[in-house]
């Protein structure tokens, strides 16, 4: 069973009861919050390994603030709840560095895979291995990922990632020159495949693509592949040429 300690803040309390009952007979210990100043003093103070996060909360402190607070201070991995259909909510969420999304009303057993499936890329790295890397390291050019002290490198600075997405990136570069599918990141890094319309791969490869900038060769690191995936490219010392994928 497991000990993990997840802190939820949202205003519906009788939600929070639920939750925290389900979970508690999942072996998580729950903690609730019932507004965004609450929420993010408890967030500052206890020692949570996940966040639930509603977007819609009261006062003067929204899901989408709380989340951007947290982010400038912490990596704990966060998911949001947002209402059904609200797209935009979840693209937004994920931009601002949410590690996965879930609209309301859910499925608590759902709610429970999700959870589980952040923490677990959390707990354990990939173990496959490239050239360049070891049973924890990986090299690509002026990148180096530490999949255990969940550690990236580049150029000489200390990146900060969210879980998904050092998650994504770490698939990317041990599988680097291989199109990787969206689908197969959704699975390995969600624990699930992508729906119809499902834009959450798309917005945090966005969002890596910003944080490593162009390598030294200026040319993008991630390279979208039309109708297929992503693939990580290796520098043009490593033999690919700039007219590799140019079609995506």
């Amino acid at each position: 069973m497991s000990s993990e300690r997840i802190l939820i803040i949202d205003d519906d309390r009788q939600l929070c009861e639920l939750l925290a009952e389900y979970l508690g007979t999942e072996g998580f210990e729950v903690s609730a919050a019932y507004d965004g100043d609450q929420g993010l003093q408890m967030a500052a103070e206890g020692d949570y390994s996940l966040v639930v996060l509603d977007v819609m909360l009261p006062g003067g402190i929204e899901g989408f603030s709380i989340l951007r607070r947290i982010r400038a201070v912490s990596d704990i991995p966060v998911m949001m709840l947002t209402a059904r259909g609200e797209d935009k909510d979840r693209i937004v969420g994920l931009e601002s560095g949410a590690d996965d999304y879930l609209p309301k009303p859910f499925n608590p057993r759902e709610l429970v895979a999700r959870i589980r499936a952040v923490l677990r890329r959390m707990r354990f790295p990939r173990p496959e291995t490239v050239a360049d890397a070891d049973e924890n390291n990986c090299r690509i050019g002026d990148v180096m990922l530490d999949s255990a002290a969940r550690l990236l490198i580049c150029s000489g600075r200390k990146v900060e990632l969210t879980s998904a997405e050092f998650g994504i990136l770490e698939i990317l570069m041990r599988s680097a020159g291989q199109i990787v599918s969206r689908n197969h990141l959704a699975k390995e890094v969600f624990g699930r495949s992508l729906s119809a319309y499902d834009r959450s791969i798309d917005v945090h490869i966005s969002k890596l693509r910003k944080k490593l900038g162009m390598d030294s060769d200026g040319m993008e690191r991630i390279k979208g592949v039309r109708g297929s995936g992503y693939v990580y490219l290796r520098p043009l010392s490593a033999g690919m040429g700039k007219s590799d994928f140019n079609r995506s």
